[in-house]
């Protein structure tokens, strides 16, 4: 286990180097939840992610030989970016191993700070073998992303800062993949202000930490999906294990459709980029998870790396449960006409059409008629089905997709 002194000499370590990110009032999310929130902003960290404080407080400590042999690292992205920014600072070769999968964002990312990347495996796990095995071929220093000391201290840092800035912590709720955020920074609250609750927030779809937690003995899973990819571990490691054990009062998990969900509410509400890992605190208290009324709590934001694709997918789907977009497929008679008569409802109840297909060769039609696909700007529920009624009215087949 690390001590507190390990965690403020790492801090000494990254000061002038990893930026002190800003913790900030949500007054939204309080409001909506009855409580004082506050977001712990590592999304506008260098390179996006408060990953770099373990990375750098890591390659700062090795010996000149070390560094001139080289590091290798396994990771979904975050680490990968904070080893490379750090091993460039250090003028040390770093070669990455991420899965293939990675989002090209962070592939470029990692490759923009001169490090090598090497694709290998399904997820996180298969990368992390492949890693190891290069890193002993090559004799170069292997750096984990949280089950290592340093690495761990490195990450603590983030609340050193936030215990710096907010008095009167009632509660600090942290995204868990393989650990190392929470115990670093477990370790510094336990050590400086031991009465804040800590919570950890896994996804359901890497739940392995939730289940071992709770079991009180390794549990790993025999897949992960999920849209935070930076918390997509599958295996538990037993060290990391008895640090959540030793220092965390609950964990819990929310689903992919409640992550995005919040960082959709982050985007629109707080003008905040939030990838899905760093978002699943917001999700945990957006969606009742947590009983934090009348409490002060903080959340740290992990990240903001999200795939562009992806955000484009959340804001999508965001919008069609907000009854903000309305996808439909309607049938019509395949005349000249037909489509302008459907157009004029639309226009009658003010749907703004951004999208339309017209297909007439789909198997499924009667010979005579075609398939009009149309994406509707909508105002609410209430606008919905007033287009759905005039519709209705008119004789149309139609479905919402």
């Amino acid at each position: 286990m690390i001590k507190i002194q390990d965690i403020h000499d790492a801090k000494q370590r990254i000061n002038g180097i990893v930026r002190h990110t800003p913790v900030s009032y949500a007054p939204i999310l309080s409001k909506k939840n009855n409580a004082d929130i506050y977001l712990k902003k590592e999304n506008l960290q260098l390179t996006g992610s408060f990953k770099i404080r373990g990375a750098f407080n890591k390659i700062a400590k090795l010996t000149k030989t070390e560094r001139d042999s080289g590091v290798v690292a396994a990771s979904a992205g975050n680490h990968a970016q904070g080893l490379a920014f750090s091993a460039q600072h250090f003028k040390c070769d770093a070669t990455i191993v991420m899965p293939e999968a990675t989002p090209l964002l962070k592939v470029n990312g990692v490759k923009s700070y001169g490090a090598e990347v090497v694709l290998h495996g399904s997820n996180y796990d298969e990368a992390y073998k492949y890693a190891n095995e290069l890193a002993t071929k090559e004799s170069k220093t292997f750096v984990h992303p949280f089950a290592d000391d340093d690495v761990i201290a490195g990450q603590g840092t983030l609340a050193l800062e936030i215990l710096d800035e907010i008095e009167n912590i009632d509660m600090v709720i942290v995204p868990i993949g393989g650990g190392g955020l929470i115990s670093g920074m477990a370790t510094a609250i336990r050590h400086i202000k031991p009465s804040i609750k800590i919570i950890g927030v896994v996804s359901t779809g890497a739940n392995a930490m939730k289940n071992s937690f709770e079991a009180k003995k390794q549990l790993n899973s025999k897949s992960v999906k999920t849209i935070a990819d930076g918390i997509a571990v599958r295996d538990v490691t037993p060290k990391m294990l008895d640090y959540v054990l030793d220092l965390v009062d609950e964990v819990i998990e929310v689903d992919d459709t409640e992550i995005a969900a919040a960082i959709l509410f982050l985007l629109e509400q707080h003008k905040l980029v939030v990838e899905g890992a760093g978002a699943t605190g917001v999700a945990a208290v957006m969606h009742d998870k947590i009983e934090c009324e009348g409490k002060k709590v903080v959340l740290p934001l992990s990240g903001g790396n999200i795939d562009v694709t992806m955000l484009a997918q959340i804001i999508q789907k965001g919008l069609v449960k907000s009854a903000r977009k309305m996808n439909l497929i309607v049938t019509l008679i395949d005349k000249p006409g037909s489509l302008k008569t459907l157009t004029s409802i639309f226009e009658k109840v003010s749907g703004n059409i951004v999208q339309i297909d017209y297909d007439r060769n789909s198997v499924s039609l009667d010979f005579g008629e075609a398939n009009v696909t149309i994406a509707l700007e909508t105002k609410g529920e209430e606008h919905q089905e007033s287009i759905r009624t005039e519709l209705r009215k008119a004789g149309y087949r139609f479905k919402e997709v």
